[in-house]
């Protein structure tokens, strides 16, 4: 089960399903349930598939908008998450999550 800490905004945005795939620096982790924690406060989502491969290989002009809600574009998505991870060598992973109605946000 991925553990993945994130900013209130990002729990925001994955509470009101505008967010659907998370980018996470590394290889896949084991499970089919992303857990998003921001402090107290955590969010389960079931995890559709997962995709690997370079940040530019799996950040998409079709998909820019799923993974960073507020992004205008894919340059500016990408600007994003090498903010967040300060480079974009290496291997990434991108959680595609379903958008299932039974879950809901929890505190600890």
């Amino acid at each position: 089960m991925p553990l993945l800490r994130v900013k209130k905004e990002v729990l925001q945005w994955a509470e009101k399903y505008q967010k659907t795939i998370d980018i996470r620096k590394g290889k896949p982790q084991k499970g089919d349930i992303a857990v998003f924690q921001c402090g107290p406060y955590h969010l389960r989502r079931h995890i559709a598939k997962k995709e690997t491969g370079k940040l530019t290989e799996i950040v998409r002009q079709d998909n820019y908008k799923a993974i960073i809600p507020t992004a205008t574009s894919l340059k500016e998505a990408l600007e994003y998450l090498q903010r967040l991870y300060g480079e974009t060598d290496g291997v990434f992973t991108a959680y595609y999550l379903f958008c299932d109605s039974d879950e809901h946000l929890n505190s600890k």
